[in-house]
């Protein structure tokens, strides 16, 4: 089976994995995808996230990520979207950067400096790939 979208598999393994109700998720790892959870890390989204050499039988590297859950056991993540797709790509200037859910959200953004949050993004002054909204 090839893949034809790696990110939107990481975004919908996160999703399934907290709807479970898991601890943790185990993907195969990506630059992007290991750039999609520091973010996730840093606002606060995710517990931690770890990329090492996948199991013997298995090339490449694997990508678990540690959920975070409140103290009720609802997870942190209420929502994921792919917003930037292999068939129909989304890029805006850094005036145009979506606010997810009124600012209650994360626009991942993968820009020319890297990838970062669609806020860093606006300060930076510029634009790019909108990868992916988190709410």
């Amino acid at each position: 089976m090839t893949m034809t979208d790696p990110i939107a598999d990481l975004l919908t393994r996160i999703r399934n994995a907290a709807a479970a109700q898991h601890h943790d998720v185990t993907i195969p790892s990506s630059k992007l995808g290991g750039e999609i959870a520091r973010i996730l890390r840093e606002q606060g989204y995710i517990e931690d996230y770890e990329v090492r050499d996948g199991d013997p039988g298995r090339p490449g590297q694997e990508l678990t990520i540690t959920l975070k859950y409140t103290q009720a056991r609802k997870p942190v993540i209420s929502g994921l979207r792919r917003v930037s797709r292999p068939g129909q790509r989304t890029y805006v200037d850094h005036a145009h950067i979506p606010r997810v859910q009124g600012g209650m959200g994360t626009a991942i953004i993968s820009t020319s400096k890297g990838v970062m949050t669609g806020h860093e993004a606006r300060i930076a002054g510029v634009g790019g790939e909108v990868v992916a909204q988190v709410w």
